[in-house]
Formats: C-alpha cells, sequence, structure tokens
C-alpha cells in the first residue's frame, strides 16, 4: 500500500466511481438523472480531495483498490472546504437533494460513535479484479496502518454481502440505520 499524490486522483476517482456505481447509500445522495455517473465521480472527487486534506488517500501496490480515510476530529472549516461543499452541491447532490443529504448526514453523526476514529470513508477495487484477494490484503494493510496512529477504524456500509467480509477482519456491526435502505456501522477496535 502507497500514499496516493494528486497524480494517482484519476485511477482513484476511477476505481471508486466504478466499484460504487450501484451503491445504494451513495446513490442515495446523489441526484438521479442522465448524469448519475458524472454526479458520483463529482462525489469520489470531492471525497479524494478531503480526505488529502484531513485524512489519507492509499492506493494498492498493483494500483487496482485505493482506500479514503478521514480523521473526523482533524476536520477544520476552511475556504477549501468551503469550496468543495459548494462543488459537490451543485456538481453531485444537486439542490432539491440538500435537504434529505444534511438529513442523512446528521442522522449518521448521531449514530457513529464519539471516539477518535479512523474514519474508512470508502474503500474499492477496480471491478474487472474484484473478487480476487486485492482488496482484502489492502483491507489488512489498512487494518495495519489504523494500529500504528492507535485509532479503532469506522464505517459504514449499505451492501449486506460485504458485512461476512468486514466481519472475517474483526469488524462488529454496532448500530443500525434505517433510510430507504439498511445502513450498517462497522467498528474493529485497535489491538
Amino acid at each position: 500500500m502507497k500514499n496516493a499524490e494528486y497524480s494517482d486522483k484519476e485511477l482513484v476517482v476511477d476505481i471508486l466511481t466504478d466499484s460504487f456505481e450501484t451503491n445504494k447509500s451513495v446513490n442515495y445522495i446523489i441526484k438521479q438523472d442522465s448524469k448519475r455517473k458524472n454526479r458520483i465521480r463529482a462525489l469520489m472527487d470531492y471525497s479524494f480531495e478531503v480526505c488529502k486534506e484531513f485524512g489519507d488517500v492509499y492506493l494498492s501496490d498493483d494500483k487496482k483498490a485505493c482506500a479514503l480515510v478521514l480523521f473526523p476530529d482533524k476536520k477544520k472549516t476552511t475556504l477549501k472546504s468551503i469550496q468543495l461543499d459548494l462543488k459537490l452541491i451543485l456538481s453531485s447532490v444537486g439542490l432539491s437533494n440538500i435537504k434529505k443529504t444534511l438529513e442523512r448526514e446528521s442522522l449518521i453523526k448521531k449514530h457513529q460513535s464519539k471516539d477518535t476514529m479512523y474514519y474508512l470513508w470508502f474503500i474499492g477495487v477496480d471491478p474487472r479484479h474484484q473478487n480476487s484477494g486485492i482488496g482484502s490484503t489492502l483491507l489488512n494493510e489498512v487494518i495495519k496502518d489504523s494500529e500504528s496512529k492507535k485509532r479503532s477504524i469506522y464505517l459504514e456500509t449499505s451492501t449486506m454481502k460485504n458485512l461476512p467480509w468486514y466481519k472475517k477482519f474483526g469488524f462488529d456491526v454496532y448500530n443500525e440505520l434505517d433510510l430507504s435502505y439498511k445502513l450498517f456501522f462497522l467498528k474493529k477496535e485497535i489491538a
């Protein structure tokens, strides 16, 4: 696993856009129109920028998988963060979805732990290379990184088939939220 650079941004955005194109949680906040895939790209672009600023962006050594990690306690309101938020609203969420998106984020924050966290915002594998162990290798490296930073890992998933995968790595479901889909909150304590 290596730190992604800005020169890797397009690749990271491509991997995440393709990996999350049918994800219920992502599609819940994205304006559903003929530009849906571009709107998902804009969300992943935003997420990359936020994690470069207030977390870490990782690429697998073979550049077929990536992980976006956020440290919420380090996130600040800056001119850049405001610009990114406005760009997200205009290019991804859409004005008509702002209320729904803010309500969702508020509900998620109420259910999230108040601990200092290593928040695994996105982890994705190029769909052409999924189910080949690349994601597992990357997740193991992410877990080691969280341990070196002495932060428990937190994440949410709406993908039921991923629950057993996360549980195999020692994650436990600590909360659930019912939106128009079920969102699971997972945590892995540091050893």
